[in-house]
């Protein structure tokens, strides 16, 4: 055994030093024919001939740029871009790829972050950091722009080798999230290209038309020239700086609301509504640290979190545009107006109280908000995260991460979201309470990115404490032993829709809406200020994707403390009998030391409602009262009957709703639906996400074992919701009672199939991009601002 061990450690050097070696011979090759690389070739010819007037500028924005969004961007965004090539802005393509995976759950040290426009400005600086250039970096000639490029050999590839005229992908083909990552360099391609002939770009789906490629080449062919970007208009330079002005005055008040404000929007993409053209996509743009006042140019701080220590002794808030394509995975639109920094001067300014001095950045302070922000007024704070509670919720599903099964597998698969109204949060009391409890509320964000699981024991120790504080001060402390009631939800002040939120998640991403979208679901969440405070600095402020296994395995274990306080404080609204009958039916299969933690550490549960219920049916009766509660601000969108299909073709697309059970489970996470109108050449969208049942969501591991699938059901809604298509559909009005009957009949992998093979445009259609662009054009036409280009990675091979 010993002998055979040894024997295959000799094959497998062998095997790495020929690797080695043809790399090394190819690059002799390409330094004997086209000279040596550097990044610095490249950077005078750009300069010379990509002016903003140039001809090279003007093929690049009409020509290149919609190719590379509408075929090479679907895949290649955000960190899960395939050898982390990101083609979604310039910048982007001329730093290139790198082999080493950012999702990479186990690792026992934090990896270095390798962020776009953050940790690295140029060429020369991400080749230190191990990233690799796909366009040639040699002599700018014809020949060696093309025969010295990545990109132009993989794209020569998939025109030599197509994808084969099948219905389905064969074995040759591999489309899971988790696939390995070949990642060539242009030494290492003719070996690519020998094991991986189908391996070309766009990979897995139909290749480029003739006129796409010979635009993508001759761009490469003549020099790969990048442009310069547009400045600002006045009117966009006069808003940033005037908001600018605001955040960096030198009084401590606005200092230190400053810095809450820039640590709670860090991730979202902000606007100025008042200058943009109605159904125009804005200029977005980045709230950033900078060691540079206004007036001067940015000089980023790239720190891993927004709070932690700058190294300057003042730091500076500014707008920085937004230098990428608009993806929908990662956009967070947030719009500035007047009406909302009226607000802010009224939160934080004018409002009445003192800031004797700023806190520290040290971690057990800063990663904190109850103990960092300790001297801004609860009220200004929650009302701040309220104002745009979508995005607060938001940033935790598009922030930080692209995707994450283990992020995500703590919450269920749909739930409704509300708020306790911001005047509970404007006491004295309140705020004593809240300074009480500061160190039963700290985060594990003070352990940074290289933690020890190990520590959660004392997490879950502090919450139960907490948990318990709290249930006597709500008992003791307010309105004398007064429990809540509808009254005490907030109602958006009567104009806005931010007061209730959907949850969806699929499986490794999520999307949130506003609105209670859907039948009833299984569990909800009621939200007050140090849970909705909590929930962002744990899942957005102080998560580090480029984190060590410690680090992240503790955020998704006190994320399950946050989901039970949740449902917690909306089950609190419940009689006591019915209050355990539903907390049981949430929990089934839980071990007795998670039953034993949710009903006996953490809540007692033996206090009455506030509630006065008339029926025996208290959740369906609950969820009524709230509804009626809220109707005054429930948004349209998503409705099914806002569409402009006819009667009888919407309530036969309304049944598709009915799906459940094992027909549920077949289908995928996302099915996006195009039905073309019989009398309107304008197509209408739709989506139908499966709601995957559980019964319960606390294992970390082995999902499987905890699916419900005869509980699993559906949500059709209007319109385009989430960001990673599993499939397409495609179906004439006229058609939609045969689609509909189909899908009813739908149970097995081979009914699915059949389905498929009438409706579905797969990767393999042949006109798959044209329905593609399609898709995408009706996704802008109705929301310039909040849509993007969607993600195909996910897209299914069935």
């Amino acid at each position: 055994m010993q002998n055979t061990h040894s024997r295959w450690i000799k094959v497998f050097i062998t095997v790495i030093l020929v690797c080695s070696g043809c790399a090394t011979i190819a690059n002799l090759d390409l330094n004997k024919l086209y000279g040596e690389k550097n990044p610095v070739n490249r950077a005078p010819a750009s300069v010379a001939q990509a002016s903003l007037e140039s001809p090279a500028t003007a093929f690049y924005q009409t020509k290149v740029a919609p190719v590379i969004e509408g075929r090479c961007v679907v895949c290649h965004a955000c960190y899960d871009a395939p050898c982390q090539l990101k083609m979604s802005s310039p910048e982007g393509i001329e730093r290139g790829a790198n082999k080493e995976i950012v999702y990479h759950g186990s690792r026992i040290l934090a990896a270095t972050p390798n962020r776009l426009f953050l940790d690295a400005l140029d060429s020369p600086d991400w080749r230190e950091r191990g990233f690799y250039p796909v366009l040639n970096e040699r002599e700018q000639t014809p020949s060696a722009n093309t025969q010295a490029s990545v990109l132009a050999k993989m794209l020569m590839l998939k025109q030599q080798h197509p994808l084969p005229d099948d219905k389905l992908l064969d074995e040759r083909f591999d489309v899971s999230i988790d696939r390995s990552q070949q990642c060539p360099t242009i030494a290492e391609f003719d070996g690519y290209a020998k094991s991986q002939a189908f391996g070309g770009m766009p990979y897995a789906l139909p290749e480029l038309t003739g006129e796409e490629h010979n635009i993508l080449m001759s761009w490469i062919d003549s020099g790969a020239y990048l442009p310069a970007r547009a400045p600002l208009s006045e009117a966009q330079e006069s808003a940033v700086n005037s908001l600018e002005d605001f955040l960096n005055a030198d009084n401590l008040k606005v200092q230190l609301s400053a810095r809450y404000i820039y640590e709670h929007l860090f991730s979202s993409h902000l606007y100025f509504s008042e200058i943009t053209a109605p159904d125009a996509q804005p200029q977005f743009f980045n709230l950033v640290r900078s060691r540079t006042p206004s007036g001067q140019a940015i000089d980023v701080i790239p720190s891993r979190r927004p709070f932690d220590e700058p190294g300057v002794k003042r730091v500076y808030y500014r707008l920085q545009p937004v230098m990428s394509t608009i993806v929908n995975k990662t956009h967070q639109p947030y719009a500035i107006h007047k009406a909302l920094t009226d607000k802010w001067q009224k939160w934080f300014v004018d409002a009445d109280y003192t800031v004797t001095e700023l806190p520290s950045y040290k971690p057990k302070v800063a990663a904190n908000p109850l103990t960092a922000f300790t001297q801004l007024p609860e009220n200004a704070r929650y009302r701040f995260m309220l104002e745009r509670a979508q995005n607060t919720i938001m940033g935790y599903i598009k922030g930080p991460v692209c995707r994450g099964q283990v992020a995500l597998n703590v919450i269920n698969d749909r739930f409704w979201v509300y708020f306790v109204k911001p005047e509970v949060a404007d006491s004295p009391k309140i705020h004593a309470f809240y300074e009480s409890q500061k160190d039963n509320l700290r985060l594990p964000a003070e352990h940074e990115s290289t933690a020890f699981a190990v520590t959660w024991l004392e997490y879950a120790s502090r919450q139960g404490d907490y948990m318990r504080a709290r249930h006597d001060f709500m008992a003791t402390a307010l309105e004398d032993g007064q429990h809540f009631t509808e009254n005490d939800i907030w109602d958006g002040d009567g104009e806005n829709d931010n007061a209730t939120l959907t949850v969806f998640r699929h499986f490794d991403n999520a999307t949130v809406v506003k609105g209670l979208i859907g039948k009833p679901p299984k569990t909800a969440w009621v939200i007050d200020y140090a849970l909705l405070e909590r929930i962002h600095y744990l899942l957005v402020a102080g998560f580090d994707v480029y984190g060590n296994y410690g680090h992240q395995l503790m955020t998704r274990l006190y994320m399950d403390f946050l989901r039970m306080e949740g449902e917690s404080n909306f089950l609190a609204f419940l009689p006591p009998e019915t209050r355990h009958q539903e907390l049981a039916s949430w929990y089934q299969k839980a071990g007795p030391e998670l039953t034993e933690f949710v009903e006996g550490k953490i809540n007692p549960f033996d206090q009455p409602s506030g509630m006065q219920f008339k029926t025996q049916h208290h959740k369906k009766e609950l969820y009524d009262i709230f509804a009626e509660h809220v109707k005054g601000v429930q948004p349209s969108r998503y409705r099914l009957q806002d569409s402009e299909l006819g009667r009888n073709s919407k309530a036969l697309l309304g049944q598709l709703a009915n799906i459940k059970g094992q027909s549920a489970s077949i289908l995928p996470e996302l099915s996006m639906i195009m039905v073309e109108p019989t009398d309107s050449d304008k197509p209408e969208i739709f989506t139908l996400v499966r709601n995957s049942a559980h019964f319960n969501v606390n294992s970390l591991f082995s999902e499987d074992v905890n699916r419900d699938h005869a509980n699993d059901n559906v949500t059709l809604v209007h319109g385009l919701l989430g960001s990673y298509p599993d499939v397409f559909w495609r179906v004439k009005e006229a058609d939609i009672a045969k689609l509909v009957a189909k899908a009813q009949q739908i149970e097995n992998e081979q009914d699915y199939e059949a389905f498929l093979d009438l409706f579905a445009v797969r990767r393999t259609t042949k006109d798959f991009w044209e329905f593609s662009d399609k898709l995408y054009q009706t996704f802008m036409e109705h929301n310039p601002i909040e849509g993007g280009l969607l993600d195909y990675n996910r897209l299914e091979n069935r």
